[in-house]
């Protein structure tokens, strides 16, 4: 019987009442938020922030700072797994879906898919795979073929109908810029996005979501203090509107704020020549809580979950599959 692997999407409203999904990642900034007995508090928080940045970067027309609200749903994508003789269902990815609502025009616009990424696979990569293939070869680098399964499934789900019927648009993936990586500010500056930086080589994080199709450009929106690097697939400037670039910049900036408050609530701008530093100390905090410590050992404990529930019991299926894309 041959291998079939396919998807089904799931959505859920992100706002204040939002409480995450059994199979979530925890570890993902949302889901992050919305624990604890901060929780209302931290989302009620955090939605005033995403608006506030989004009027402040669409000004034109917005004389009182408050004709924009952005409502977001995460998106849920599991893989269906036909192999080895079972039917399964394995929690792939998560993404964000945002939605522009005009107070004003009384308009409904849709935003940009993609924002965060929340990803299992990544996960067993990097704190299951990576990690024991440096204790066993230290020095060597990347073990063979590293993210090649990853890259694949992602860009199946994005060549897949599933993706196509939900979204007209490839999706924009918002992170932060390594801290191993120095980045340079060029003279290229976009209304939105602000001044480009470039760096002099790929990050760990570059070079695995160039297997996943996706290549990357650095910037620093107006008012910002840190550049933040744009995965993309087409033309980042071309392909999306003002205010899409907008919804993405304020969601992702307000995350960032609260997770790497050391880079992205510093006190002061990037300069020319930057090298982001979490162990920077002239930084503000923002009023939400938010338990870093615990994403990093969770991040562990979901890789080795990925290992035991997909890669150990499909792994002669999916490097089979994947290594057929390739001829």
């Amino acid at each position: 019987m041959p291998t079939v692997f396919a998807f089904s999407i799931n959505r859920i409203a992100f706002d204040e009442n939002y409480r995450p999904a059994d199979n979530t990642r925890i570890t993902t900034n949302f889901a992050n938020l919305a624990r604890g007995v901060s929780r209302r508090e931290n989302l009620r928080n955090t939605l005033r922030m995403i608006d506030n940045r989004f009027n402040s970067l669409a000004h034109w027309d917005n004389p009182r700072g408050d004709r924009y609200t952005v409502e977001l749903e995460i998106v849920s994508v599991e893989l269906r797994i036909d192999a080895e003789g079972r039917d399964d269902v394995f929690p792939l990815i998560e993404i964000l879906q945002t939605k522009i609502v005009d107070r004003k025009t009384e308009e409904r616009i849709d935003g940009i898919v993609g924002n965060n990424f929340s990803s299992y696979v990544r996960d067993y990569d990097f704190n299951v795979l990576l990690s024991e293939h440096q204790k066993t070869h230290p020095g060597s680098g990347d073990p063979q073929g590293f993210g090649d399964l990853h890259g694949n499934l992602f860009k199946h789900f994005l060549n897949s109908s599933d993706y196509r019927e939900c979204f007209c648009k490839p999706p924009v993936i918002c992170l932060s810029v390594s801290s191993s990586k120095t980045y340079h500010r060029t003279t290229n500056k976009h209304p939105i996005l602000g001044f480009e930086y470039r760096n002099d080589e790929f990050s760990a994080t570059d070079a695995y979501f160039a297997k996943m199709g996706m290549k990357v450009r650095y910037f620093m929106p107006p008012n910002s203090v840190a550049p933040f690097a744009f995965y993309h697939l087409g033309d980042l400037i071309g392909d999306y509107t003002n205010l899409e670039l907008v919804s993405t910049v304020s969601v992702m900036e307000t995350f960032q704020k609260i997770y790497r408050p050391e880079i992205y609530n510093a006190n002061s701008a990037a300069a020319e020549r930057y090298q982001p530093s979490l162990k920077y100390q002239d930084f503000s905090l923002t009023r939400i809580v938010y338990d870093r410590e615990e994403r990093s050992r969770l991040a562990v404990e979901q890789g080795k979950f990925t290992e035991e529930r997909l890669i150990k019991p499909y792994q002669t299926a999916l490097e089979q599959w994947s290594a057929s894309l390739a001829l």
